[in-house]
């Protein structure tokens, strides 16, 4: 049989390796080009960081900060997909990301990082590392030459000194990774620090099952043997099911000290088997030596995973979650986030919508 089309691995309906090499992605291979957005008023662009390994960018901005001499805060965002599909120039992040934009009025670095199992992680570690240097030190120019340069918005307009890392699913995984680095080496070019880590439906793992999202049933006993089938699937077995970059909570306590950021947000939802995960995220942040000021947790009711990406969000609950993303970013405090009925007011409470 021709090893071309013998298959290897299938992953559908993510993707299918061949055992000649050749990967066939099934999902998440669409891209739009960049531009102003008519409904947000946010305009993106996109730059090349790293020519050597592809790594790349979309920078998105509001379009009515162009030509001042504005100053606006930096995200720093990765993309979700199983380390595996989906890219920043897709369809669905286009969209998330100008919305995001637009009401946290920040400056966006949406990063386009190495996938698996052609690039097995830490490759998209390491990238997402690349690209947050990138983005601080450029934010830390004086000014660029020319507005025609593709990084020049973030010369002109970024503030490094307000600077965020977040991402969805496993781009949680990865701004949690990042950050993690960040202590550890500490901090960033210029001595910049993260202001704010924002963690949308974190993918984590580990051999324990989770009550009750994930329970201790024999289908979620099955499901857990598919997640680390694919985590061994996009590491190339380096690491296992509970290595600190899929299970961060099973760091001891005293090594959180190393997460290098001064706040974070962590958002779940309530039909999303990964929820408990994401709680328990926050119950070991609030219980370890970590020196940051606060961890918020946010939870959307009725909702199921990552379901702000999709276009038929007719509940209002895309543009809710947004909107406690950027009060988290505005405020230093971050109780801003929580005025809503149903919310308790103290230091670190949990919202829920």
């Amino acid at each position: 049989m021709d090893p071309d089309n013998e298959v290897d691995y299938d992953m559908s309906p993510y993707l299918i390796r061949y055992k000649s090499g050749r990967v066939h992605h099934l999902m998440g291979t669409g891209r739009v080009d960049a531009g102003t957005d008519a409904a947000t008023g946010v305009t993106s662009r996109d730059v090349v960081i790293d020519v050597g390994t592809g790594l790349a960018a979309r920078l998105h901005i509001p379009s009515d900060v162009l030509g001042t001499s504005t100053k606006l805060p930096v995200l720093v965002y990765f993309h979700g997909g199983a380390f595996a599909v989906n890219s920043a120039f897709s369809t669905q992040y286009f969209r998330f990301l100008n919305a995001l934009v637009s009401a946290a009025r920040a400056v966006a670095v949406s990063v386009d990082f190495r996938l698996a199992p052609e690039h097995p992680l830490p490759a998209a570690y390491d990238d997402a590392w690349a690209a947050l240097g990138w983005a601080v030190a450029t934010a830390s120019c004086a000014r660029a030459s020319s507005e025609q340069e593709p990084w020049a918005w973030l010369a002109e307009h970024g503030d490094p000194a307000r600077l965020f890392v977040a991402g969805d699913s496993t781009g949680g995984n990865i701004a949690h990774n990042v950050a993690m680095r960040a202590g550890r080496r500490s901090g960033l070019p210029g001595g910049e620090r993260i202001e704010g880590m924002v963690l949308l439906h974190p993918y984590f793992c580990g051999k324990e099952l989770v009550a009750p999202s994930e329970g201790a049933e024999p289908r979620r006993r099955r499901s857990l043997e598919t997640e680390e089938r694919w985590w061994a699937f996009v590491c190339a077995e380096r690491y296992g099911i509970d290595h600190p970059f899929i299970n961060p909570v099973a760091m001891p306590a005293t090594e959180w000290v190393s997460l290098g950021c001064r706040r974070a947000m962590v958002t779940v939802a309530e039909l999303d088997r990964m929820r408990d995960r994401g709680r328990r995220y926050v119950e070991a942040l609030r219980a370890s030596t970590w020196a940051g000021d606060e961890a918020v947790l946010y939870e959307d009711q009725g909702e199921r995973h990552v379901f702000f990406l999709s276009s038929s969000d007719d509940s209002g609950k895309t543009k809710q979650m947004i909107a406690a993303i950027a009060s988290f970013m505005a405020s230093s405090n971050a109780q801003a986030l929580l005025l809503g009925p149903s919310s308790e007011r103290s230091l670190g409470c949990d919202a829920k919508l």
